[in-house]
């Protein structure tokens, strides 16, 4: 779960897996989310890449709609 895809990577998938990756991301998100309110969390930078995949992902589906 901690590979970062760039735009060209997310380009070259599929609708299907673009939204399961985001649902991927998304519960990870939710769960980085817990451990930096709980003073859990180690890499606090991963919560924004997280959050820049994401968003990176509904920039493609949007684009193909």
């Amino acid at each position: 779960m901690s590979d970062i895809k760039n735009a060209k990577d997310l380009r070259g998938m599929d609708a299907a897996d673009l939204n399961e990756r985001m649902d991927e991301l998304a519960a990870e998100h939710m769960k980085l989310r817990f451990q930096r309110a709980t003073m859990q969390l180690n890499n606090t930078a991963r919560v924004g890449q997280v959050r820049r995949e994401i968003a990176r992902i509904k920039t493609i589906l949007a684009e193909r709609s």
